[in-house]
C-alpha cells in the first residue's frame, strides 16, 4: 500500500520572507489557484492581520472554494496574558481560514534570551494557544521552532513542548529545522525518536542554509514523518525553504510516496515557472525537474547517446514533471547535435549532410566571436533554417537611426527604421525609453499592418555581457533579448562592439522568430504570401 504525504505550501507566507520578493493580494490569489490546482493540500496565506495585503487576501481567499485548506498562520500568545485578549489569535480565528498554524519556542535558550519567560509560562503558551483554536473550529498545526537545535541543546523540554501541543489538541506536530543548521542523518535520528515517544501525526519544515533542506526533508519522511512544509521553488528567507518542486518529483517518482496525482506532477513545471514570472524572479536554469537546462544535453556523446536511448543520461522522463528535452549547440556541438535540432524542428537532414557539418563551423565560428546559443534558442533555430533553406525573409531592413535629446530633466529618444516587405517600402518613426525600446516601437509600428498578431509579443527580459573588459568602452558586448506571446518563451543573440548593433541584431532575431507561422493580413491581397511571410516546409 503506498504511503500518503500532506503537502503545505507556504510560498505565500515564508516565501515571501525571501529577498527581493513582494506579492500583492492579487498575486497571492493567482499563485493560490496554481498551487489548488497543482494538488497541495495546505496553502498558507501569510498572517492575518499583520498587514494590509494580507487582510485583502484572506477576506478573497474564502470565496475561492479551494479543495486545499486554506490556513493562516501566527504565533502561540503572549507571555503573561490570556488568549481571549490575544490580537493574533483573535486575527487567526475570524480570518475564514480552515487551518491555524502555530509557532512556537521550544529550544529553552529562544525561551529564556528572545521571549524572556520562564520555561513553564512558555509551556502555557503553547498548550493555551492550541487549545483556544481548536475550540474556534479550526484544525491545529503546531510549527515547534527551531526544534532541532533544542532537542541537541536540551531534549527533555523541547519533548516537553511537543508533548504539551498534542495534549491540546494539535492535529499536526511540525518539528522545524529553522536555522537550516541540521544534516540528514541527524535529522532522521530524532525524527525516528520523536515519532516513538510522541503518537501525533509528524511534519517536518526545513531550511536551505546548508544547501540540505530537500535532503533533510527526504529524511525526515524515511523515518516517519508524514506532513512535508516547503515552498515553490525553495522560496523563503535568507537561503530559502525546502523547494517542492524537487521534493514532490522525488517522493513519487524515486521513492514511492504519494501526494498528488501523477496528472498533477506533469504541471509542475509550468507551476514553478508561472510562481517565478508572478514573483519577478528568474528560475535558475539548473534547478532540478523544472529548470531550462534539467534536461539539456550539450556534450556531442551525449547527445548521440540520448538519440539511441534518453535513459543514458536522463534519470526520469522529462514530461512526467512537464519538462522537455532540449538539445545545446555550441563549440562543443558534434553532428548529433545538429541533427536533433534539425529534427525537433521537423527538417529533413541525412546524416552526410555536408551542410550539417558546415553549420558546426559556423557555430563554432561565431561563438569564437562572442555568440552563445545556449541562452539564444531561436537565433538558433533560425541559423538553422536559413541554413537548410527552410526560410523566406518576411521584411528587409534597409537602414534604421536614433536620434536622442536631453530637454529640461529627461532624455527623449526616436527611433527611424526604414524597410521593405515584400516589393513594398515601409518607413516609420517611433519614440521610447532609450534606444532599444524605440527600435522594437518602430519595428512593430512597420510591420503591424501586415501581421496583426505582433502585438501580443513583449520583450520580457534585456542583458547586456561585456566579453573582454580590458577594451574599456570600445569592448565588445553580446545582448540577449527574451520575449513571450505569454504561452511561450524565446530568446535571442546579438553581438557587436557597438551596444545599439548587438541589440538590433537581437531584436531583429526576435522579431523574425515571432513571425514563423503568423499569419499574415489582408493588408496586401494581391501580394502572394509567399512574397511577404517567412514559409516553413
Amino acid at each position: 500500500m503506498t504511503t500518503s504525504i500532506s503537502i503545505f505550501d507556504t510560498t505565500l507566507r515564508d516565501g515571501t520572507q525571501g529577498e527581493g520578493i513582494s506579492l500583492t493580494a492579487e498575486d497571492k490569489i493567482k499563485i493560490a489557484l496554481k498551487l489548488d490546482a497543482l494538488g497541495v493540500h495546505y496553502i498558507e496565506g501569510g498572517n492575518p492581520g499583520s498587514n494590509s495585503k494580507d487582510i485583502e487576501f484572506f477576506k478573497r481567499a474564502r470565496e475561492l472554494k479551494l479543495q486545499a485548506k486554506l490556513t493562516a498562520f501566527g504565533s502561540t500568545r503572549r507571555k503573561l496574558s490570556l488568549c481571549e485578549q490575544d490580537v493574533n489569535l483573535r486575527n487567526l480565528v475570524e480570518s475564514g481560514a480552515q487551518a491555524a498554524t502555530l509557532v512556537g519556542k521550544t529550544w529553552d535558550f529562544h525561551v529564556h534570551t528572545a521571549l524572556q519567560t520562564t520555561l513553564e509560562e512558555n509551556l502555557a503558551m503553547i498548550g493555551e494557544s492550541i487549545a483556544f483554536v481548536k475550540q474556534h473550529g479550526m484544525e491545529a498545526i503546531f510549527d515547534s521552532e527551531h526544534f532541532f537545535d533544542g532537542y541537541k541543546a536540551n531534549p527533555e523540554y523541547a519533548l516537553a513542548a511537543l508533548a504539551r501541543a498534542k495534549e491540546a489538541g494539535a492535529d499536526w506536530i511540525v518539528l522545524c529545522d529553522t536555522n537550516g543548521g541540521t544534516l540528514p542523518s541527524e535529522i532522521q535520528e530524532i525524527v525516528s525518536r520523536v515519532g516513538s515517544l510522541i503518537q501525533a501525526p509528524i511534519g517536518i519544515h526545513t531550511h536551505n542554509d546548508c544547501e540540505l533542506a530537500v535532503a533533510n526533508t527526504l529524511a525526515a519522511v524515511t523515518a516517519g514523518a508524514r506532513q512535508i512544509q516547503g515552498t515553490i521553488n525553495g522560496y523563503g528567507e535568507r537561503c530559502g525553504n525546502a523547494n517542492l518542486c524537487s521534493i514532490l518529483p522525488t517522493l513519487q517518482l524515486k521513492m514511492g510516496y504519494r501526494a498528488i496525482s501523477d496528472e498533477q506532477l506533469r504541471t509542475l513545471t509550468s507551476v514553478a515557472r508561472y510562481v517565478g514570472e508572478i514573483a519577478n524572479v528568474v528560475l535558475p536554469v539548473n534547478q532540478p525537474y523544472v529548470g531550462t537546462a534539467a534536461f539539456a544535453h550539450k556534450g556531442g556523446i551525449h547527445v548521440s547517446a540520448i538519440l539511441k536511448d534518453s535513459k543514458t543520461y536522463e534519470h526520469i522522463a522529462p514530461e512526467l514533471v512537464g519538462n522537455k528535452q532540449r538539445v545545446l549547440v555550441s563549440e562543443l556541438a558534434g553532428q548529433s547535435n545538429i541533427l536533433s535540432k534539425a529534427q525537433e524542428m521537423g527538417l529533413t537532414v541525412s546524416t552526410d549532410n555536408a551542410k550539417s557539418r558546415s553549420v558546426i563551423e559556423k557555430i563554432k565560428d561565431l561563438e569564437h566571436q562572442g555568440y552563445q546559443f545556449e541562452g539564444a534558442d531561436a537565433s538558433l533555430e533560425l541559423l538553422l533554417r536559413d541554413a537548410y533553406g527552410d526560410t523566406i525573409d518576411v521584411f528587409t531592413v534597409e537602414s534604421f537611426k536614433i536620434l536622442m535629446e536631453k530637454a529640461g530633466t529627461g532624455i527623449q529618444t526616436e527611433a527611424i527604421v526604414k524597410l521593405s516587405v515584400g516589393d513594398q517600402q515601409v518607413y516609420t518613426v517611433a519614440e521610447g525609453n532609450g534606444p532599444v525600446n524605440a527600435l522594437d516601437n518602430a519595428l512593430r509600428k512597420a510591420l503591424v499592418q501586415f501581421y496583426p498578431g505582433i502585438n501580443g509579443i513583449h520583450l520580457s527580459d534585456y542583458k547586456v555581457r561585456v566579453l573582454d573588459e580590458k577594451d574599456t568602452t570600445a569592448a565588445k558586448v553580446r545582448v540577449l533579448i527574451e520575449s513571450t506571446d505569454f504561452k511561450d518563451t524565446w530568446s535571442t543573440v546579438g553581438v557587436s562592439s557597438n551596444v545599439i548593433e548587438a541589440s538590433w541584431e537581437a531584436l531583429i532575431d526576435s522579431i523574425r522568430y515571432a513571425l514563423l507561422g503568423m499569419q499574415q493580413s489582408d493588408f496586401r491581397p494581391e501580394a502572394p504570401r509567399e512574397t511577404l511571410g517567412l514559409v516553413n516546409h
